[in-house]
């Protein structure tokens, strides 16, 4: 009798260690995952920046109509979609996107507009 209740109490003692160290593992992983959305919001930010200053640097652009030209922006990669009334604005676009500080990368998906 004795041998099966010293059993019983060594499994619940095994049970409560058990979900100890699972709680406290648990909440490890909590704190770790804080500083992620930290980092993705600030992120956001930088792309939203890197994004405005594209923009604004086409709208600046000599010769470049910018209405119908939209920008994207994702960890310094840049990306142009939209159309222009001809080849040389698609051109234009790209390289004046590059000129930016920050970006690392253009992809430019522009479109000569058929009129």
């Amino acid at each position: 009798m004795k041998s099966a209740v010293l059993k019983v109490l060594g499994g619940v003692v095994a049970v409560m260690v058990a979900c100890n160290v699972y709680a406290q593992a648990s909440d490890t992983g909590a704190d770790a995952q804080a500083p992620a959305a930290t980092s993705a919001k600030a992120q956001k930010k930088a792309n939203g920046q890197l994004g405005r200053k594209v923009r604004a640097a086409l709208a600046k652009a000599k010769g470049l109509d910018v209405s119908s030209i939209a920008v994207r922006a994702r960890s310094g990669a840049v990306t142009l979609t939209g159309t222009v009334p001809d080849q040389q604005q698609i051109d234009l676009a790209g390289d004046t996107a590059k000129g930016v500080a920050g970006v690392s990368s253009v992809t430019n998906k522009l479109n000569v507009q058929q009129q």
